[in-house]
């Protein structure tokens, strides 16, 4: 090949650089009402942003320091990672990255993966119990480290995958909040990427080339179950373009009144007459029999 025809065209390279400086604005902007709505950073945080290596977790990161710089508010970030000692987990890449930037960062040790690989048999999936053990030591040490907020990746189609596994598979409505205080009470968890699609997010890693660790290093098996509800997502969204979007709204667009949670919606006392005996409902069931 000759070096002439190594040469990009001026205007496909400003061209891709304009597209790149829309999609950053973009992500910023998403970020930036997704933190605002939910009132998840405020004046005086120190925000632990969780880095695993992945695209989600390097955008979250790199939109939340182009944020701080221009932010109202004053708040601290510092970068953690977990090395759980899976088999050829790169230690390096991170620190690297991470040093070369001037980004303040952490990495936690712990041997995590004999952990599960002890406890749980061969070829059975690894990944709740991992879960639950890299949870426990990110929230010890911003415990122990002054931490007020705990950010994490998940993006808009991730909150719309939980949400469809828990209406299949748990018979619940719920997803994953952009904000959350966790079940001991101590910490309060953020998803900044919460209005962001992975789309968008996998475009924006790769305009910004950063140094993805592989998510298979531990052999972890696929979860069918959330890879069939993001196939049929993807489907819906290319026979139904914005479906996804409407969707991830309808979250914030909830009428209990229109549901059937009695523990949502007071429905006995809806239409109720004052000084009415309420009929004895469960003996009257039994005495039809169910017929």
């Amino acid at each position: 090949m000759s070096a002439q025809s190594d040469v990009i065209p001026l205007e496909i390279t400003r061209k891709q650089a304009y597209e790149a400086g829309k999609l950053a604005k973009r992500l910023r902007h998403q970020v930036g009402q997704a933190i605002a709505d939910f009132n998840m950073i405020e004046d005086g945080d120190k925000v632990m942003v969780c880095l695993s290596g992945g695209k989600d977790s390097y955008t979250m990161l790199d939109i939340l320091l182009s944020l701080q710089a221009k932010a109202p508010v004053r708040f601290e970030l510092i970068a953690v990672n977990l090395d759980q000692k899976q088999p050829d987990f790169p230690e390096h890449v991170l620190p690297q990255y991470l040093g070369e930037r001037g980004i303040p960062f952490h990495i936690i040790e712990q041997d995590t993966y004999s952990t599960v690989t002890r406890v749980i048999p061969a070829g059975k999936t690894m990944c709740s119990l991992c879960s639950r053990l890299r949870r426990g030591a990110l929230y010890r040490w911003a415990a122990a480290n002054g931490v007020s907020k705990i950010a994490l990746g998940h993006h808009r189609d991730d909150i719309l995958g939980t949400f469809f596994l828990n209406l299949f598979y748990q018979a619940s409505l719920k997803a994953m909040p952009p904000k959350l205080r966790s079940d001991d009470g101590r910490h309060v968890v953020i998803r900044p990427l919460a209005y962001c699609k992975e789309s968008d997010i996998a475009e924006y890693a790769a305009d910004r080339q950063f140094p993805i660790i592989p998510c298979n290093l531990c052999g972890s098996q696929e979860n069918l179950q959330r890879k069939a509800v993001s196939r049929m997502l993807q489907d819906w969204e290319r026979q139904f373009p914005g479906r996804s979007e409407t969707m991830f709204r309808a979250l914030g667009n909830v009428a209990p009144s229109q549901l059937a949670d009695r523990q949502l919606f007071d429905f006995v006392s809806l239409g109720s007459r004052e000084g009415a005996q309420r009929a004895d409902v469960h003996g009257w069931l039994a005495g039809t029999d169910g017929t």
